[in-house]
């Protein structure tokens, strides 16, 4: 496994590998837990040439965010990956991947403007700056993530349908714990407390998921009302509640019949204590 630093001498390397290579790749923040390695396990059926990223990407990180407590643990990690057999690990710091001077952002609208969008402004031009430098030094044809961060993949499959960059945006299914909690890099944050809280969501979108195969005549509000009720056995400080479509993202009325909304998708985001915590599920189609 290769380790590089620098996106030039990264993009001279793929350049080369590109001539005669599929190139799959996994950007991630580091901290690696089974949900990334599942990732890259998945790449490796992609390409012939594996690419990882770890790099905590400031530009997504809003002002009172965990940008400087974010764990950081780029030597365990790479051991992990140099046990999956990658070709190579992309490790930049700040400095090289945004050089003074650096001043150009990536917006997609619409579907980041609500959700996480909503709550967190800016986060998801980062995201999408970060992602298209990525792409282009990385050269990828497959860029996998998972649907942990839902939001996240339709808004870049959607700069990638705009822009016509010539990848495609994998998504995976969501990796969680035995008890339902979705991995998360963020979870390592809870207290034996709070990590016993956290359950509460995955039942949460059980709970809507139940009314919503139960009953034909559902409601947004009544599928809401019954994660709402699993919620509040905890001390979860609700940031959104939602469920909206999966194409628009855009959250649906809670007069709406379920039946009317196409592909519908409840989406979670609490605090744990200090900690945000996201997870979301389909509310049609359950396997």
């Amino acid at each position: 496994m290769l380790v590089l630093h620098s996106p030039e001498v990264i993009q001279e390397m793929t350049l080369r590998w590109k001539r005669d290579s599929k190139i799959a790749f996994v950007p991630t923040m580091g901290a690696l837990h089974d949900g990334h390695l599942r990732l890259v396990e998945s790449a490796k059926r992609f390409g012939q040439k594996t690419i990882v990223s770890i790099f905590v990407n400031p530009l997504q990180f809003g002002a009172g965010e965990d940008f400087d407590a974010y764990p950081r643990t780029l030597e365990a990690d790479a051991e992990k990956l140099q046990a999956l057999n990658i070709d190579l690990l992309v490790a930049p710091s700040a400095k090289d991947f945004y050089p003074e001077g650096f001043a150009s952002r990536v917006r997609v609208e619409k579907l980041g403007d609500h959700l996480c969008g909503a709550s967190r402004p800016g986060h998801f031009e980062g995201v999408a700056t970060v992602c298209l430098k990525l792409f282009q030094i990385t050269q990828a044809d497959f860029a996998l993530f998972g649907e942990k961060d839902f939001q996240q993949l339709r808004v870049l499959q959607q700069m990638a349908q705009d822009l016509n960059l010539p990848l495609t945006v994998v998504p995976e299914p969501i990796v969680r714990e035995a008890d339902g909690l979705a991995m998360s890099s963020r979870n390592r944050y809870l207290s034996a407390e709070q990590r016993a809280h956290a359950v509460h969501i995955p039942t949460a979108w059980r709970r809507a998921q139940a009314v919503a195969s139960g009953r034909s005549d559902a409601t947004v509000g009544d599928v809401l009302t019954a994660a709402m009720n699993e919620l509040e056995k905890a001390p979860l400080v609700i940031d959104y509640l939602s469920v909206a479509p999966e194409r628009t993202l855009v959250p649906c009325a809670r007069e709406t019949r379920l039946a009317e909304v196409p592909l519908p998708r409840i989406f979670i985001a609490v605090k744990n204590g200090s900690t945000r915590l996201i997870d979301n599920a389909p509310l049609r189609e359950i396997p």
